[in-house]
């Protein structure tokens, strides 16, 4: 009878507090997951940005503890999002132990008081009802991403989704009606006992928490949208581009100095001649003359007028007698003939 009447006020404290204190979401408030042990699993807890600066806490109903948010442990972290409004819980190294309910709990600040709660029933079990090949996913905008669900053949049956934590929106497994958005697409393989989630053309709003459920039970996975990722063949064009216009800009540079070097040098010779040209301008007689005993005489005429319009010059040489050389002699004293060198040239 003691026992009875222990058990009967302990149902109705817990309906006093569910009266009183606690208000749920009938569509998301009891939730499923099987883990395997010694795994972990983070869970995500959204709630209205109006609660953003209230307490948050996770609570255990084994231990009927409660972890407020920015705690970690060595295997619970409890940490808030504000900006995503939510909070997440981390558990790791599950083992049986930790078989049971638990809740996310955030707390409106109203008279009297009242929580806003999410229900998680937590198995820990060799085979898992419902996991995933990986519950961290990310993709790059305008990309694609897939996630692999998997089930146990207890399941097979049952409805299989793929839902939105945020907004609610769930995506079911066989359904080809138009309502659903054409950029999610799920194929399932019933022999393997699972299905694939192909999101295509990711936009950045595409971030945030999903889950893949069969039935009742679900599992969290986290899907990260990055910007979009630079067209590669673009890419190597500006690197080219980057790199080449500079080349052929220092090469055209050195090819125009050595043009103009070359010019320069050109014409140089050129100018020294015109200036040497303007400085002689007249012409210049220079005659030699031998000495008694030489019969030769020489004699240079140089021209140096260069304003003369005629390409063909004629130049005249007069030679003078020159005493004591006009002849050479024979050993018997007859004359034979007279030597004289004329060099007759411009400069």
């Amino acid at each position: 009878m003691a026992a009875y009447t222990k058990i009967k006020i302990f149902y109705i404290s817990i309906g006093f507090w569910l009266i009183l204190g606690v208000e749920c979401y009938d569509a998301w408030s009891n939730h499923v997951l099987t883990i395997y042990p010694g795994g972990s699993v983070t869970i995500p807890c959204h709630y209205d940005k109006k609660y953003s600066q209230q307490k948050k806490s996770w609570f255990s109903e084994i231990d009927k503890t409660y972890t407020y948010t920015n705690t970690t442990q060595q295997n619970l972290s409890v940490i808030d999002h504000p900006d995503q409004s939510l909070f997440t819980v981390t558990m790791r190294n599950l083992q049986n132990k930790h078989n049971g309910r638990y809740y996310c709990v955030v707390e409106t600040g109203e008279q009297p008081p009242k929580n806003i709660t999410y229900e998680y029933q937590l198995f820990i079990q060799a085979a898992p009802d419902v996991s995933v090949v990986s519950s961290s996913v990310s993709g790059h905008e305008g990309g694609d991403i897939s996630v692999q669900c998997l089930y146990s053949s207890g399941y097979q049956n049952k409805v299989k989704q793929w839902c939105r934590y945020k907004d609610q929106r769930c995506y079911t497994v066989g359904r080809t009606d138009t309502s659903q958005n054409s950029s999610v697409q799920i194929s399932e393989d019933d022999e393997r006992r699972s299905f694939t989630v192909l999101m295509t053309g990711l936009r950045r709003t595409d971030s945030g928490w999903y889950f893949c459920s069969a039935g009742e039970t679900l599992y969290p996975v986290h899907i990260t949208v990055t910007e979009a990722e630079p067209d590669k063949e673009k890419n190597t064009d500006n690197k080219l581009l980057t790199v080449w216009l500079p080349v052929s800009a220092a090469l055209l540079l050195l090819l125009i100095l050595i043009s103009v070097f070359i010019w320069i040098w050109r014409r140089r010779p050129k100018q020294d001649e015109q200036q040497i040209r303007e400085r002689n301008g007249s012409r210049n007689i220079d005659t030699i003359y031998s000495k008694p005993e030489d019969p030769v005489i020489y004699s240079t005429i140089n021209d140096e007028n260069p304003n003369d319009p005629i390409n063909d010059i004629i130049y005249y040489s007069t030679i003078d007698h020159v005493p004591g050389s006009e002849v050479m002699k024979s050993p018997s004293g007859e004359a034979i003939y007279s030597i004289i060198y004329s060099t007759v040239a411009p400069h």
